[in-house]
């Protein structure tokens, strides 16, 4: 008996540390509590205290009240005039419950009930084994440490009916399995309404006004272009050198020869000007994708001035890229699809942004 309590009493106080605590003893629940213990008999009844193992089955009527069948075993020794013999014990009855405290995690209860025990005592004359009816009473305590499981120990004291000075003593420690009843409800937290709260936004601080760009638009087609550029670079601006649409054909960035001379005499203009920074803006119609026709235009920027660096037309440190794609067409597009519509030729171009100080 000392083994089996070593080893189950640990195990209980382990869970009991372990486990948080759930009290709820519930009405209308099926219970199933398996137990170990020990057997203590009247000493006239010539039968050995010995280790018990048993079940109990029961219902809550209330989570006060409930009722549960018993049954366990007990392999105790018998001696008689015939000498010792092992016996069979087997006890069994209906206890009613009356549970304290049912919504707490310590639920003590009290019960009382009969039934009857037998005792088998193998190979020996039929008179020796017996029946006797029992009465029993005792206390009890559970602890839920889930919803579900409470471990559960208790005591009874047991009197047979045939001899009123056999006085039998039972205690038992085991686990209580609950299944099904009405549960408690949650508590669910209540959160405070809040009243919003007004938010002020500061004014944004003043900002100093952008500098408006004056830009001076010259196609490089035009009649005495080198004398406009000029004019025009007298006073700081932005001078936008717009040359013609045979730049470039359609989805190619290769100069065309035309191209190569309008760019050499042109750009010349600007060469003796150390004031100037140029900045070469590729464009493309609006046929294609846009991440497309985006790669396409910077590809068309940077022809332009790897051809005028070679050429040694103006130093590199003077001359900048930047494609702009399909955006800011020089004429909208009705028609994309038609690659080369008089609108599709007009985007196809580079312009010189120059930046005069």
């Amino acid at each position: 008996m000392k083994k089996i309590l070593n080893k189950i009493l640990p195990a209980i106080l382990l869970v009991t540390l372990a486990t948080p605590g759930f009290a709820e003893n519930r009405q209308g629940s099926t219970n199933l509590s398996p137990y170990v213990g020990g057997y203590v008999l009247d000493k006239e009844q010539h039968e050995e205290s010995r280790p018990v193992f048993g079940l109990r089955a029961g219902y809550n009527f209330t989570k006060h009240l409930g009722a549960e069948a018993v049954f366990d075993y007990s392999l105790t020794e018998t001696r008689r005039s015939f000498g010792s013999r092992e016996t069979d014990r087997y006890r069994y009855g209906i206890d009613i419950l009356y549970h304290f405290m049912p919504d707490n995690n310590f639920v003590p209860f009290i019960a009382v009930g009969g039934g009857g025990t037998n005792f088998n005592i193998p190979n020996t004359p039929s008179a020796e084994s017996h029946y006797a009816g029992l009465v029993n009473y005792g206390v009890g305590l559970k602890y839920f440490v889930a919803p579900d499981v409470a471990l559960r120990a208790d005591v009874r004291h047991a009197v047979l009916v045939h001899d009123l000075g056999s006085n039998n003593l039972e205690y038992a420690v085991g686990l209580t399995f609950q299944f099904g009843g009405e549960r408690k409800p949650v508590p669910v937290a209540v959160v405070p309404k809040c009243e919003p709260v007004p938010v002020v936004t500061p004014a944004p601080a003043p900002q100093p006004e952008a500098k408006v760009e004056e830009k001076v638009i010259i196609l490089a087609s035009e009649p005495q272009v080198e004398e406009k550029v000029l004019v025009a670079a007298v006073e700081p601006k932005i001078i936008v050198l717009a040359f013609e649409d045979i730049h470039f054909e359609f989805d190619q960035s290769t100069l065309t020869p035309e191209a190569k001379t309008i760019l050499k005499r042109n750009v010349l203009l600007l060469k003796e000007n150390p004031n100037a920074q140029i900045r070469i803006a590729g464009y493309t119609s609006a046929s294609g994708t846009e991440e497309y026709n985006q790669k396409l235009s910077e590809r068309r920027a940077d022809a332009v001035k790897a051809y005028l660096v070679n050429e040694g037309v103006i130093t590199s440190g003077r001359l900048s890229t930047i494609g702009y794609g399909e955006t800011n067409p020089a004429v909208h597009e009705a028609a994309p699809k038609d690659l080369y519509s008089p609108a599709a030729k007009a985007n196809i171009r580079v312009l010189f942004e120059v930046i005069v100080q």
